[in-house]
């Protein structure tokens, strides 16, 4: 399990800093990721970056990446299936009916 730390992209748009749409930074240690729609599916906290200039959401757990939605999915695993199974169509569909709700 790893943690992530997640943070708008104010530099979106910019040379190498994705399209506009581009409006999410996640952090996997030093590595970083540009998405355009994140789902935290874990518990998470807010914490000040290291550089003590900006403010994180952080969590911790797996990364599942959909590269067709540009969409980062934050998770939990059980042995070696990870919890969410659904199909990226499915994922992009995260809102309960108001009947379920």
């Amino acid at each position: 399990m790893n943690k992530y730390r997640i943070r708008f992209n104010k530099s979106r748009g910019m040379e190498g800093r994705g399209t506009v749409d581009h409006v999410w930074r996640v952090f996997e240690g030093d590595k970083e990721y540009l998405f355009k729609n994140v789902r935290i599916n874990v518990p998470c906290f807010s914490e000040l970056d290291p550089s003590g200039a900006d403010w994180n959401i952080c969590c911790y757990g797996f990364l599942t990446i959909d590269k067709e939605t540009s969409t980062a999915t934050l998770g939990v695993k059980h042995g070696n299936k990870k919890l969410d199974r659904r199909s990226s169509k499915e994922q992009r569909c995260v809102a309960p009916s108001p009947q379920s709700a």
